[in-house]
C-alpha cells in the first residue's frame, strides 16, 4: 500500500504546535567553570565571599587617619603623627580609613608632611566594593559570556549548574555505515545525526547517538522507545517519509501520537512531529539538507523553550543574481553564496538537491521564500540569513564562471590572508554575464572565438565600454577522457557525458565537432549536462558514459586515460574598477605565487608559462 503524509502544516503553525503541545521543562547538568562560556544558568550564582574582603589600598602612598589630616593646607603643612607605609592592593590597617598618594607626601627623617586634607576612605577599597558575600552575581536564564568567566572564578564560583536537553538521536536504515567506512553499493555513511549532535551541542544540549537500526518496524520501536525513557527529546533520523521502508510515523503512532506528518517546506516536507510519553519525538527525513532544513527552523528554535541560547541569523538586504521561481504554499529555503562586490551586496542561490551537502560546504548564507510567495526574480532585493559572521561574509570573494579544480586550491592559498574564494560554476559565458551585471569579483573564463582567440572577443561583446583585466591562471589542456583511450575523432556512436551550455569546455567540443563535421546527434547522451570537470571524469569512471571532454588533471585524479584535443587559455575576468580591491590583489598575487606554480605543475596538464600574466580590455 503507498502511504500518504497526514496532513502538511505550514511551518510557522508548527512552532506555534509545539509550544502548545510541549511544557519543555529544562534538564540541568553541573560543569566546571571552565566549559561554562556559552552556557545558560540554571538558577542564580552567589558569591561565596566578599571581593575585597577587607579594605585594600587603591594606590601606593600612606594610610591615615582623615581626621588627622583636616587641617592640612597649602600654606598650612602638618606632619602626620599616625601613619602606615602601603603600596596598591595592600591591607589597610585598622583604625586608619583613607590613603595618600605618596606623590602628595614630603618624607624626611621618618616624617611624613602633607599640605592637602584627606577624605574618607579616599583611594581606599572598600570590603565588598566589587562583591558583598552572598550577593548575586548572575540570575537564572543568563547566558554566560567568555570573560564573565574570569569575574566567577574570582568570587569562588569553580562549578554551576546550567540549562540542557537531553536529545536521543536514533538514526535507522538497513544502509547505513560508519563514518570512515567507503560505503559500497546500496551503502549511505550516517551523517545525519553526526550533522545534528554538532548543530545541538552548540547551544547547550546534551546528545546521545544510539547504534544504527535496521529498517524494522520492532527493532526501530524498541530504539525509539528506550530513547524516549532516556531523554527529554528524541530524533529519528530517516524513515519519515512515504516509502514502503519508512517506519517512523507507524512507530510513533503505535507509541503515542503523530501530530504532524509533513511540513510546508522545501527541503523538509517528510518531517515528522510526535509525542511519546508527552515528550517531542521529531521524524528527520533522510536527505541531508532536508534534515539541516529541519534541525535549524524547526529544532533549534524549539529549543529556546527549555531556556537554551539558540542565536538568531544576521540578515543582510542583498541583490539576487539569478531568479527562484517556486509554487506556492511551501516556505522554501535555498543555500546561496554572498558577497560585496564594489560596496553592494550579491547573493547567488546554490543548488537546490536536498542530497548535495556540497552546497552547505559552500555556502555562507541562505534565503527563505516564503510559503505566500512565488519566489524572486534576477535583480530582487532580498534577505539573506547569514551562517557565518559578517566579517567572514565580508571577507568572500565572489568567483563566478568556468569551472577548474585549481580554483579550490587558489582559495586554499587565500586562506591564510582572512580571504574565502568562494567559486560558482556556471560556465564562461555565465561568468561574463555575472561579471556584466558586477555580481563577482573575477569570472573564470576559456571561451574560444571562430577566429580561434581566447577570451577577449566575448568581453569587447557583451561588455562593450568596460574596462577589463584578464589574469592568465594557465594555458590547460583539454581532451577526451575514457577507459578506453578514445580520441575525438573516435567519439561518435560512444555513450557522452557533456558540460553545461555556455561553458568553455560546452564550446570547444562544439568548435572540434564543427571543424570535423561530425553532427553532435553523432554522440549518444550529448544532451546530458554536468557543471564540472570533476563530473565529467566520475560519469566516466563510473560507467554511466563512456567519454567526455575535460582538463587533463580531472582525468588524472581518477586515473583514467585521456587524449589532449587543444590547449586552452585558462583566464580570470575582472573588472578594472575592482583591481585595487585588497581581495581581488590577493587572488592576483596567489597566482603570481611559485608556490601556486607548483600546485599547477603537480597536478599536470597545465602550461604555467604565461601564468599570472596580464592582459588588458579597453
Amino acid at each position: 500500500m503507498v502511504k500518504r503524509y497526514l496532513n502538511v502544516m505550514p511551518l510557522d503553525d508548527v512552532l506555534v504546535l509545539l509550544s502548545r503541545e510541549f511544557p519543555c521543562p529544562p534538564s540541568t547538568e553541573t560543569i566546571p567553570l571552565e566549559e561554562a562560556s556559552g552556557r545558560v544558568t540554571a538558577s542564580p550564582l552567589f558569591g561565596n565571599y566578599s571581593v575585597p574582603e577587607i579594605h585594600l589600598a587603591a594606590m601606593d602612598g600612606i594610610a591615615v587617619v582623615s581626621e588627622e589630616t583636616k587641617d592640612a593646607a597649602e600654606q598650612h603643612p602638618v606632619t602626620l603623627r599616625t601613619v602606615a607605609r602601603v603600596n596598591t592592593g595592600n591591607v589597610v590597617p585598622p583604625g586608619y580609613d583613607a590613603v595618600i598618594m605618596i606623590e602628595d607626601v614630603w618624607e624626611a627623617d621618618g616624617n611624613y608632611t602633607i599640605r592637602k586634607s584627606a577624605a574618607p576612605w579616599q583611594h581606599v577599597r572598600p570590603a565588598g566594593e566589587d562583591l558583598a558575600e552572598s550577593e548575586m552575581v548572575m540570575p537564572s536564564r543568563h547566558r554566560i559570556r567568555p570573560h564573565e568567566t574570569g569575574a566567577l572564578a574570582t568570587y569562588g564560583i569553580t562549578g554551576l549548574d546550567v540549562i540542557t536537553v537531553r536529545v536521543g538521536l536514533v538514526p535507522t536504515g538497513s544502509e547505513l555505515i560508519p563514518a570512515g567506512t567507503r560505503p559500497a553499493p546500496g551503502q549511505v555513511v550516517e551523517s545525519n545525526t553526526v550533522m545534528a549532535k554538532a548543530m545541538l551541542d552548540a547551544v547547550g544540549a546534551r546528545c546521545t547517538r544510539y547504534p544504527f537500526v535496521e529498517d524494522t518496524p520492532e527493532k526501530i520501536r524498541d530504539a525509539v522507545e528506550k530513547a524516549v525513557k532516556e531523554n527529554d527529546i528524541v530524533i529519528v533520523s530517516a524513515g519519515s517519509s512515504a516509502g514502503t521502508k519508512d517506519f517512523s510515523a507507524d512507530v510513533i503512532a503505535e507509541l503515542g501520537e503523530v501530530l504532524v506528518h509533513g511540513i510546508a517546506t522545501k527541503p523538509g516536507k517528510p518531517a515528522i512531529i510526535g509525542k511519546v510519553d508527552k515528550k517531542p519525538v521529531v521524524g528527520l527525513p533522510g536527505y541531508p539538507l532536508s534534515a539541516l532544513t529541519v534541525i535549524r527552523e524547526i529544532i533549534l528554535p524549539f529549543l529556546r523553550n527549555y531556556g537554551l541560547a539558540v542565536p538568531d541569523h544576521e540578515v543582510i538586504r542583498a541583490t539576487i543574481t539569478s531568479a527562484l521561481p517556486k509554487e506556492i504554499g511551501s516556505d522554501e529555503f535555498v543555500l546561496c553564496t554572498l558577497g560585496k562586490v564594489g560596496g553592494r551586496w550579491t547573493v547567488s542561490p546554490q543548488s537546490k538537491g536536498a542530497g548535495v551537502q556540497m552546497s552547505a560546504v559552500r555556502a555562507n548564507a541562505y534565503i527563505r521564500v516564503p510559503r505566500e510567495s512565488e519566489g524572486y526574480n534576477a535583480g530582487d532585493e532580498i534577505d539573506a540569513r547569514l551562517m557565518v559572521p559578517i566579517q567572514e561574509a565580508e571577507t568572500a570573494l565572489l568567483v563566478t564562471g568556468s569551472h577548474d579544480p585549481v580554483l579550490d586550491y587558489l582559495a586554499d592559498l587565500l586562506r591564510p590572508e582572512g580571504i574565502s574564494l568562494i567559486s560558482t560554476h556556471v560556465g564562461s559565458m555565465g561568468g561574463i554575464i555575472a561579471l556584466k551585471k558586477d555580481e563577482c569579483h573575477a569570472a573564470p573564463t576559456h571561451l574560444l572565438s571562430p577566429d580561434g582567440t581566447y577570451n577577449t572577443g566575448y568581453l569587447q561583446k557583451y561588455l562593450p565600454g568596460t574596462a577589463v583585466d584578464l589574469i592568465c591562471v594557465a594555458g590547460r589542456q583539454q581532451g577526451v577522457v575514457s577507459k578506453s583511450g578514445l580520441s575525438f575523432a573516435g567519439l561518435p556512436g560512444h555513450a557522452f557525458i557533456n558540460r553545461q551550455k555556455g561553458s568553455g569546455t560546452r564550446m570547444l567540443l562544439d568548435y572540434g565537432l564543427k571543424q570535423a563535421g561530425i553532427d553532435p546527434s553523432a554522440l549518444p547522451g550529448y544532451e546530458r549536462e554536468v557543471t564540472t570537470h570533476i563530473a565529467v571524469a566520475l560519469a566516466v569512471k563510473s560507467g554511466e558514459a563512456e567519454a567526455g571532454l575535460c582538463v587533463y588533471s580531472a582525468a588524472k585524479a581518477l586515473n583514467l586515460p585521456f587524449v589532449p584535443v587543444a590547449q586552452e587559455r585558462y583566464e580570470l575576468a575582472i573588472r578594472r574598477e575592482h583591481a585595487e580591491d585588497p581581495r581581488v590583489r590577493a587572488l592576483i598575487k596567489a597566482i603570481r605565487s611559485n608556490e601556486f606554480r607548483s600546485i599547477l605543475s603537480e597536478l599536470g596538464g597545465y602550461d604555467t608559462s604565461e601564468t599570472g600574466s596580464l592582459r588588458k580590455v579597453r
